[in-house]
């Protein structure tokens, strides 16, 4: 019986996927990021398990160890409409350079967007709900049916991701970090040893890309998200808040 299955079994659901989380946080303490995910996608979540992925500045890493263990797992994109054309050009390149056979693109709801953000320009005025409406709400309907999901997230990004775990608890499901205690450095020595392309943008100083209203170039020696919504007091576009409006562990793709 597997892990999630016997945890599951208790009277209290959240109680049960607690113990879940902090037995897998236990058992692969030490392990590399191949090894949590061969475990995630084979066996703890087998067929219940999708990576979301922003197909930005680092994404490469993550999609190419994933193509490596099983092409056919389910790889969502949530596409925003804000997007740089760069960064769509980019998911195409990589689909067919890794190999990825179940790439999910997922748009906001038309109708929705002819509601809240009819002329498109609701990024002038209120970040947090175009975030909402163009990523949150995209991505709870694209992981309807999966128990757990794969994010790309790193401990060096920012100090609010310092204490991030390979496994934690979001929105009733479990989101698998499989890079999270990776360096910068890591990152990089892994995309040539692979001969992985970057993303277009990264040469022209943006370490960290989103949707283009809210991305601007990062100086030398600054944070890299510090590109992302500048001059405003945001860091996240809230589809790692367990709570939206809330940021509870600090947390971003």
């Amino acid at each position: 019986m597997a892990l999630h299955e016997t945890f599951s079994l208790g009277a209290d659901p959240e109680l049960g996927l607690q113990a879940e989380v902090a037995a897998l946080n236990a058992q692969f303490e030490d392990a590399t990021a191949d090894d949590v995910l061969r475990a995630a996608i084979r066996h703890q979540f087998a067929g219940g398990i999708a990576m979301v992925s922003s197909f930005g500045a680092d994404s490469a890493v993550l999609l190419h160890m994933v193509a490596q263990i099983d092409p056919s797992t389910p790889v969502i994109f949530i596409d925003t409409v804000k997007l740089f054309p760069a960064t769509l050009l980019y998911r195409d390149e990589l689909i067919e350079k890794l190999g990825l056979t179940d790439v999910r693109t997922q748009k906001p709801n038309k109708d929705e967007l002819s509601k809240e953000d009819p002329a498109g320009m609701l990024w002038m005025s209120d970040t947090d709900a175009c975030c909402h409406i163009r990523k949150v709400v995209p991505l709870a309907e694209a992981l309807n049916g999966f128990e757990a999901w794969i994010s790309g997230r790193k401990r060096f990004q920012s100090a609010s991701r310092s204490s991030l775990e390979f496994f934690e608890i979001d929105e009733g499901r479990v989101k698998v970090n499989p890079l999270a205690d990776w360096t910068a450095a890591e990152i990089l020595d892994y995309a040539k040893t692979h001969d992985l392309p970057p993303h277009p943008l990264v040469a022209q100083g943006y370490p960290s890309i989103g949707c283009l209203p809210c991305t601007s170039k990062v100086a030398p020696g600054e944070d890299p998200r510090s590109g992302r919504w500048r001059d405003q007091d945001k860091t996240e576009c809230g589809i790692h808040w367990p709570t939206h409006g809330k940021e509870v562990d600090g947390s971003g793709i």
